[in-house]
């Protein structure tokens, strides 16, 4: 992971670019003549400026880029740090006005610079860098080119008296041209649930971590190039983007290679030609995207997955045989992914993906394939097929809390549940590599909907359908998939008892109407879809009843809901004493697919929010 990482990092670094710099921001230009005396501010939007490159900040100062702690003396062990570096620098000509502001003039320098800044520049504007510029100069002076040069050869000094103690060799570009050393590798920034001043992907900071007489990251023997570029393409993957103005609402950044999946967890992917993945999107934002998703799986040829022995055979032969077409078969480009979690100062990485683009691609296919659904829209009065984004339906397996709402009933998602970031972990590896999920998920759907009363929503439909096809046990089910709408062919005792579930519920609506207190779901659902053979023979007695009532009051009703059931019943020969966990989760889907195919026919719509998270 660590190699693609510097891979990617010297690729977005500019032609000519040294160690010694790094990209950093400025918001506020505290403006001095040529004499050091103080002239003004002037704040605007942060804005990017090459600066001497700092791998951690704690501790030290950058020349002439800092926070107003440091630059205006604010705090006295901060303040101190920056003039040793400033001082370290003081035989460069284009200084000597900094060094006159904090020297000779400090009078009409800092001391007026401090008031002034208290006094003009608001509060909520204090937090960014403070550049230094001379009145009327573009540059600012930390970007001079005596001073950039002075910093780059200091560098390279510092370079080589550690390669001179360390001949160690990098294990990322296993050489030791750049000494591996002592020091920290830089802090990576807006990991999810990580410090607001950065995370470090890498360090050491008790001697138990420590061996062989090595020191701190001496341990982890990577050199500082790689170190940097490493720490440099975590945060572009991290925070690059573009920001978004919305009609309503307020502006946001839309991230270019991330994807956020829960509260304290993120995935970053790129590839290694560069180009773009939208398919990636396709998984995270599907109603954006329809048109495309589509397009993907009515294609007539589809993606290429991973190479089989007859493409390598092909590549290998393409030199005697002369036939370029050969090469057609192999996919040069590569997909990286990672997924990352905040704890506390370090970053935790959940899983690394790697594979060929064009094998993403054929697996997101499947992806969309496995989580179709079908649902009925009572505005339009028509089935429609739905994608839900997998953010969503990993939400669909966290904990809802049930409470009342302007006197109805909805249950809302605890989002400080730690299962989310589990979830989505699991079904991003499921959709780029065309795994199955593991059975554990099934068990937590299952459980949920259990607990809460019977809830079984679209989205939990289509995540039980996706395990389920993917998990398919031939001897249980003769290889018969999972269908996005009601299947009349599949006669599984499971599904079917799912299906004759929800005819019951309706007989009893249809008997009892706004008079129904307790739904069979709240009651009856977690043991029909545990042990149906105890369950059943009670709900058959009290579907009696509620028949009898009904035929009282709507005679053809009566007949045409008994002659549903009894249609159903005779693909029944006996009910099980218990279901499997996956009969159970074909039960969960036959009553979901039922209860839809009896919307149409019923007079009762159901209520907003029902089957959906």
């Amino acid at each position: 992971m660590l190699d693609k990482l510097v891979e990617f990092g010297r690729r977005i670094r500019k032609p000519g670019d040294s160690d010694a710099l790094q990209q950093a921001f400025c918001s506020i230009d505290l403006i001095i003549d040529p004499h050091g005396k103080f002239i003004g501010f002037n704040v605007y939007e942060k804005q990017p400026t090459l600066a001497e490159a700092i791998p951690a900040k704690k501790g030290k100062a950058r020349l002439l880029l800092d926070k107003p702690e440091e630059t205006l003396g604010l705090e006295a062990k901060k303040h101190a740090l920056f003039l040793a570096k400033l001082n370290a620098y003081a035989e460069i000509p284009s200084l000597r006005p900094a060094l006159l502001f904090y020297g000779e003039n400090k009078e009409a320098g800092l001391d007026k610079a401090v008031k002034a800044f208290e006094a003009d520049v608001p509060q909520n504007e204090r937090i960014g860098n403070i550049a230094f510029r001379l009145l009327n100069d573009d540059l600012r002076l930390h970007e001079k080119e005596d001073v950039t040069a002075a910093v780059i050869y200091k560098f390279e000094e510092t370079q080589t008296k550690h390669k001179t103690k360390n001949s160690g060799l990098c294990s990322i570009c296993g050489t030791a041209d750049y000494p591996v050393i002592d020091q920290p590798h830089g802090m990576i920034k807006k990991v999810p649930a990580g410090q607001s001043s950065g995370s470090a992907l890498i360090s050491y900071n008790e001697d138990a971590f420590e061996s062989y007489g090595l020191r701190g990251n001496e341990n982890s023997s990577v050199c500082t190039a790689c170190a940097r570029n490493y720490v440099e393409g975590l945060n572009y993957l991290l925070g690059h983007g573009e920001w978004q103005q919305p009609e309503k609402g307020k502006p946001y950044l839309l991230y270019s290679n991330r994807k956020n999946l829960a509260s304290d967890t993120a995935m970053i992917y790129w590839t290694k030609s560069g180009n773009p993945a939208p398919e990636i999107d396709f998984v995270d934002r599907p109603q954006e995207h329809e048109e495309s998703i589509t397009e993907l799986l009515l294609s007539e040829s589809p993606p290429v997955t991973e190479q089989t022995e007859e493409d390598l055979e092909l590549l290998l032969q393409s030199p005697y045989s002369g036939n370029p077409a050969s090469l057609k078969s192999v996919d040069a480009d590569r997909f990286y992914s990672c997924i990352l979690s905040g704890t506390a100062a370090r970053i935790a990485v959940r899983s690394w993906i790697e594979a060929t683009t064009s094998a993403v691609k054929g697996h997101i296919a499947a992806w969309f394939h496995d989580i179709e659904s079908t649902e009925y829209d009572y505005d339009s009065g028509k089935y429609r097929v739905v994608f839900f984004p997998l953010r969503v339906l990993a939400n669909s397996c966290g904990v809802h809390r049930k409470k009342d709402s302007g006197g109805k009933t909805v249950f809302s998602l605890d989002d400080k549940d730690d299962f989310l970031s589990r979830a989505s972990t699991m079904l991003w590896t499921c959709a780029l590599l065309g795994k199955a999920p593991p059975l554990s998920l099934l068990d937590r759907i299952l459980r949920r909907i259990k607990i809460e009363e019977g809830r079984v929503t679209a989205t939990r439909v289509a995540l039980l359908k996706l395990i389920l096809n993917r998990n398919i046990h031939i001897q249980q089910t003769g290889g018969r998939r999972m269908q996005p709408k009601l299947d009349p062919e599949n006669m599984t005792i499971a599904y079917m008892a799912g299906r004759i579930f929800a005819m019951l519920e309706r007989i009893q609506f249809a008997a009892l109407g706004k008079k129904l207190n307790a739904p069979i779901r709240d009651r009856f659902f977690s043991s029909a879809s545990t042990t149906p053979a105890s369950a059943f023979g009670r709900l058959l007695k009290m579907s009696q009843n509620h028949l009898a009532k009904l035929r009282g009051e709507e005679p053809w009703l009566a007949v045409n809901l008994d002659k549903q059931l009894g249609e159903l019943f005779t693909h029944v020969e006996a009910f099980p004493l218990a279901f499997t966990l996956e009969e159970q989760g074909r039960f969960a889907i036959g009553y979901y697919h039922q209860r839809q195919e009896n919307f149409p026919k019923s007079d009762t719509q159901p209520e907003k929010g029902e089957d959906n998270d």
